[in-house]
C-alpha cells in the first residue's frame, strides 16, 4: 500500500460521518478516489439524482461543498495538515450537468505560517464548470509524513 493510500485511509478513519467524504454518511457526497498529479490532488465524484437543483443541473451548493472538501483534502494530503475553512470564494463557469462524473482538483497556492491559500476546480466532460479559492487555517499535523 502506497504512502498516499495509507495517509488517505488514516484521514478517512477520523471522518467517516463527514457530509463531504464520509463513506458511512448515508446522505453524504462520498467524495473519494483521491490521487496526486504532480502538485495537485485529484478526486472523482459521481452525483446522485437527488443532488440536482434545476432539472438536469447539479445544485450549486453541492459544487461548493465538493470544492471545499477537495481543497481541505489537498491540505491534508499534500501539505500534511488538517485544516478548517476560513473563507471560500466560488466562480460558477457554466451549468453543471447532474448525471455525469466529475474530476475535482486542488492545489496549495501559498502557505504563510498556519494560513494556506488553496485553489480548486470541478470539471465535467473535460470542461471546468466551477472554480474556487479559499483561505484555510492549519490545525494539527496529519500523523504520516508529508509527500
Amino acid at each position: 500500500m502506497s504512502d498516499f493510500v495509507q495517509r488517505a485511509a488514516a484521514v478517512r478513519s477520523h471522518y467517516n460521518s463527514c457530509f463531504g467524504c464520509g463513506l458511512d454518511n448515508p446522505i453524504g457526497l462520498h467524495l473519494d478516489g483521491f490521487s496526486s498529479d504532480g502538485d495537485e490532488l485529484v478526486a472523482t465524484f459521481s452525483p446522485r439524482p437527488d443532488y440536482q437543483g434545476f432539472a438536469g443541473i447539479l445544485h450549486g451548493g453541492i459544487l461548493a461543498a465538493l470544492l471545499d472538501e477537495t481543497m481541505a483534502w489537498t491540505a491534508m494530503m499534500l501539505d500534511g495538515h488538517y485544516v478548517v475553512t476560513a473563507s471560500l470564494e466560488l466562480k460558477y463557469r457554466k451549468p453543471a450537468p447532474a448525471a455525469v462524473p466529475y474530476e475535482l482538483r486542488g492545489r496549495v497556492e501559498e502557505r504563510r505560517g498556519r494560513r494556506l491559500r488553496l485553489v480548486g476546480s470541478a470539471a465535467a466532460g473535460g470542461a471546468i464548470v466551477a472554480e474556487a479559492s479559499g483561505l484555510f487555517i492549519a490545525t494539527d499535523p496529519v500523523e504520516q509524513p508529508a509527500f
